[in-house]
């Protein structure tokens, strides 16, 4: 299930440092935080979608690196991000 491209292109606005920036960590958590909710909404219909369930914990391992990459090389922009996601 991707996500749809309104969505997709409102977070690379949001989130992007210059133009064109689709690729960094910033932009690639706000994205990979859309996917967990739309893949936690479909879990909540679908319980037994174990397949879906392992792409959702993949999902949330790759959030956590990249936020661990970014509180370690800009602990500011991690706080902002954080605060702005609501994650933590």
């Amino acid at each position: 299930m991707p996500l749809k491209k309104e969505i997709k292109t409102g977070l690379i606005d949001k989130f992007k440092q210059h133009a064109g920036d689709t690729g960094s960590s910033e932009v690639q958590v706000a994205l990979i935080t859309a996917r967990i909710a739309q893949l936690v909404e479909h879990l909540k219909k679908n319980k037994k979608d174990n397949h879906c369930r392992r792409g959702l914990l993949i999902l949330v391992g790759q959030r956590k690196r990249h936020l661990a990459y970014l509180k370690r090389t800009n602990v500011k922009k991690y706080e902002e991000l954080t605060s702005s996601l609501a994650l933590a």
